[in-house]
């Protein structure tokens, strides 16, 4: 781009993060959206505002032969985004680029293979992680951001926060999970995290002022899942009931 060209794609893109931020979307989307922005221009070089519905059709084709369907997803929404509240132009997707409805079905877990996964665990605070996650039906996201101050033992129930959709929502407590976490809670007492980000003596982990690294929640979950020879994607496994059997509290 020219020194003109740059500098009108400078402040249409910072026009761009504000109008994510103003209609409140998450950290995660707005990230997304704004590598739309960067990536289209990056490739004709050019502002993306004096782009043809052509050169727009050339660019998603190329982007299918180099990327998923969801980035291409990803990368459409964001653009149409670019267009409606930046440019405030209408932008006919549909005709550019329609992503096919792919509708498949997660891995699930049985009773036995939840057992095997949760006494093969070692370290207690994956394993008390693991059970939380699967006996209240969370996402890995959510047990990771759950609070000392989310848990009622008194009504056995769990307050999640800005779920999907970031919406909350109210579930109920297994007394066998509210124990394993109390049993958790009670060897670090941090005032805040149920699951803190730092390992070593208790008062360390009392401490730390983030949560659990959900890269390690991951290499936890995956290096369980292959020692049990359970040939399911870890990524995607999801719990096929509510009531898996209740685990060790040996450390």
């Amino acid at each position: 781009m020219n020194p003109s060209e740059q500098s009108r794609y400078n402040d249409l893109y910072q026009q761009h993060l504000r109008a994510l931020k103003l209609q409140g979307m998450s950290h995660k989307t707005i990230d997304a959206y704004a590598r739309a922005l960067r990536r289209v221009a990056e490739y004709y070089n050019r502002c993306p505002d004096q782009l043809s519905t052509e050169q727009l059709a050339c660019y998603f084709s190329d982007l299918v032969d180099s990327h998923s369907w969801s980035t291409v997803k990803v990368d459409r929404n964001g653009l149409q985004f670019f267009y409606k509240h930046v440019l405030k132009r209408d932008w006919s997707w549909v005709e550019i680029i329609k992503p096919p409805k792919i509708q498949s079905l997660p891995d699930i877990l049985t009773l036995e293979e939840i057992s095997r996964l949760i006494s093969a665990t070692r370290k207690l605070r994956y394993r008390v992680f693991l059970l939380t996650t699967y006996s209240l039906g969370l996402r890995l996201s959510e047990s990771l951001a759950l609070q000392v101050g989310d848990i009622d033992g008194g009504r056995k129930q769990v307050h999640v926060r800005r779920g999907k959709g970031c919406k909350d929502r109210l579930l109920p407590l297994p007394d066998f999970t509210y124990r394993a976490l109390r049993s958790l809670w009670s060897r670090h007492r941090n005032p805040q995290w149920l699951f803190p980000n730092s390992v070593g003596s208790p008062e360390r982990i009392a401490r730390a002022r983030g949560h659990m690294d959900r890269g390690g929640a991951q290499a936890a979950m995956k290096a369980v899942v292959q020692s049990c020879g359970i040939k399911k994607k870890s990524r995607s496994i999801h719990c096929a009931t509510a009531t898996p059997p209740t685990c060790s509290n040996r450390g």
